[in-house]
């Protein structure tokens, strides 16, 4: 059995590509990740939102090819970005990562981080059908 996908019409409709709701079947194997932030291996930060969201999404894949995954198998993003306008350029990253079923998604403007270089925080929840 597969993921199954809730939008109920009494709810307004996804404001973007994602979905309400999504229930995974039991014995499902579940990954939950810390934060990822927009930070390159050799320390690096982009200036911009698009290249720190990239760097947290490639380190969730990372994180999803270890526990023998991929953005398939995500079902939940949380995305914390510091500044209302970087919203578009935070959603067309997002986008482009995930796979349908499109997960749940929530995105939160926070007033900074632990360094002020880092504009967006991403983090997942992923579950397999074995």
């Amino acid at each position: 059995m597969s993921k199954q996908v809730f939008n109920p019409p009494s709810v307004r409709k996804p404001f973007g590509h994602y979905n309400h709701g999504l229930l995974v079947p039991p014995g499902a194997s579940l990954l939950v990740t810390s934060g990822q932030l927009g930070i390159a291996p050799d320390d690096t930060i982009p200036p911009d939102v698009t290249g720190q969201a990239e760097l947290c999404f490639e380190a969730i894949k990372a994180i999803l090819a270890e526990a023998d995954m991929t953005f398939a198998d995500v079902i939940r993003i949380s995305g914390f970005v510091t500044k209302r306008e970087d919203f578009a350029a935070y959603m067309a990253v997002r986008d482009r990562y995930t796979l349908e079923p499109k997960p749940v998604s929530t995105l939160i403007v926070v007033g900074g981080f632990t360094r002020p270089e880092f504009l967006v925080e991403v983090e997942v929840t992923a579950a397999k059908v074995v």
